[in-house]
């Protein structure tokens, strides 16, 4: 297995390649505004990095989001083609998944992140093993889902939505949280901690586990298509109506 993994979900630009146990080479770069431009240097960098040439990827995996409209579709569009390509198979992977998926990484100690480091010392055990992952969605919201961690990983609890912070649950926003949700709203999103953005390190991580079967292929692994959750700005005119004489 040779998985190249790419995410352009949140504010980072981020292409991983993997080999069915460990991250080859990840690139990532913070940038909310220049997704298109940067994601096709940063995927030549890991193949250059890694000594892989294109024609050795055995499949790709895109998160879907969800996300803002159009940096979401340059990481989708990126991944389809290249993997139309080549003819090889390609997947999506919710990125709300990824990041709960990270949390799950660092609280086993992975990457040298201390295992329990997301534990407070003061919370109740059962709350400790449930987190929020809320990320920006602009006009004042957020993108978010609850996760239950588990031995094998983080289950997500329902659907993914988009609401203003304010009008989440009270028993959400105490739980945990990840994702740049509660640096952009503190005051209503309290419990925050790394990760902010999507890894693609992880991404390839739990998608290869689910490739192998480690983790629930049909829960974890998609159709690439985009993950949105409102409608878009731009909307077709309607029939004009007759004017009368």
């Amino acid at each position: 297995m040779l998985l190249l993994a790419v995410d352009t979900a949140t504010s980072a630009v981020t292409v991983a390649l993997h080999d069915g146990t460990r991250t080859l080479a990840e690139q990532t770069t913070l940038d909310a505004r220049r997704h298109a431009e940067l994601l096709a240097p940063a995927l030549e960098r890991v193949l250059a990095e890694t000594g892989h040439g294109a024609d050795e990827v055995t499949a790709v995996v895109a998160g879907t989001g969800p996300g803002p409209f159009t940096g979401l579709r340059v990481g989708l569009v990126t991944a389809r083609t290249f993997a139309f390509v080549r003819g090889i198979p390609v997947y999506g992977v919710c990125s709300l998944d990824v990041l709960a998926h990270q949390a799950w990484l660092q609280r086993r100690g992975v990457d040298g992140v201390a295992a329990g480091s997301m534990r407070a010392a003061s919370e109740p055990a059962a709350e400790a093993d449930r987190l929020l992952v809320a990320t920006d969605a602009r006009r004042k919201e957020v993108y978010w889902a609850t996760y239950r961690l588990t031995e094998r990983g983080a289950a997500r609890e329902g659907e993914p939505q988009v609401s203003r912070p304010a009008e989440l649950p009270q028993q959400v926003c105490s739980l945990p949280t990840v994702g740049r949700g509660p640096v952009l709203y503190p005051e209503l999103l309290p419990q925050g901690g790394a990760p902010l953005d999507v890894s693609a390190a992880a991404l390839a991580d739990l998608a290869a586990r689910a490739l192998r079967g480690d983790a629930d292929r049909d829960s974890v692994l998609t159709d690439p298509e985009p993950l949105y959750l409102r409608r878009p700005d731009a909307q077709p005119q309607g029939a004009r109506k007759p004017v009368l004489h």
